[in-house]
């Protein structure tokens, strides 16, 4: 018999929401009516909109809701032509209303944990033991990979030998781990940020096409930040789109075990 632990024990909260009715079809037509696009109009978003859209970017799941992204709404025209540029100067990025450069981050997850507990507390009830052990406990120890990344290669001899008996989470347990954890849960906030956009009649195009060095320093970003990629929104032009959407079939890529 599994002994309780964080992972498959149901904390004792008490707390409850309502599951709106969702029309599905209005959603699947979000879904296929989302495409890369290349060219813009010269019509402007309402700065209204682009901020609602942001806010559901924001409502993505991501790992232990530690959040570990950033968006970087570039406005000001230098760095919008620098960015531009650092974008390889692709339609997608000059015919845009709005860029914005999405950055996923290995050592924000201290501080949000902390900032986890803090937040449960704020409500004024007490914090189950289960979630303060989780992120006042493990959750530091497993996203620490130690100095020069020393913890990590400890666990890498470590957990396998704990794996013989037993299923046990392996990853993160290296630097490189720690950037595709992040990278992961920010990649999640991109596609509810391209999704929105299409719910409110716009559209975008995500550009890993770009120069990682130079989109550093032009946001001055810290050594652990990870450019994911940056998104371009706006009016879709006549000529945005470039041809049919091609997906391959089906079967190639799904299989029911």
């Amino acid at each position: 018999m599994e002994k309780d632990n964080v992972f498959n024990k149901i904390p004792d909260l008490d707390y409850s929401e309502e599951v709106p009715e969702i029309d599905a079809k209005e959603f699947e037509k979000v879904i296929r009516s989302r495409r890369s696009v290349r060219v813009y109009t010269e019509k402007k978003i309402p700065e209204e909109i682009t901020r609602r859209c942001l806010s559901l970017a924001f409502l993505a799941p991501n790992s232990s809701n530690l959040q570990p992204w950033e968006f970087y709404w570039v406005r000001t025209p230098e760095k919008r032509q620098a960015l531009i540029k650092a974008c390889l100067s692709q339609n997608a990025a000059k015919t845009a209303a709005e860029l914005f450069v999405c950055v996923a981050r290995t050592k924000t997850y201290k501080q949000h944990c902390r900032q986890m507990i803090e937040t449960f507390e704020a409500t004024g009830k007490e914090v189950p033991k289960i979630v303060r052990d989780y992120y006042e406990k493990l959750a530091p120890k497993v996203y620490n990979q130690g100095p020069f990344g020393i913890y990590g290669f400890i666990k890498r001899l470590l957990l396998p030998l704990i794996g013989l008996s037993q299923p046990v989470p392996r990853h993160p347990s290296s630097l490189a781990d720690m950037r595709e954890w992040a990278a992961k849960s920010a990649a999640l906030a991109c596609e509810n940020l391209m999704l929105s956009f299409r719910a409110y009649g716009y559209d975008t195009c995500p550009m890993e096409g770009l120069d990682h060095v130079r989109v550093k320093k032009l946001l001055n970003l810290p050594s652990d930040a990870i450019c994911v990629m940056a998104i371009s929104a706006g009016q879709r032009s006549d000529k945005g789109v470039y041809g049919p959407q091609i997906r391959f079939p089906e079967e190639q890529f799904l299989f029911e075990v």
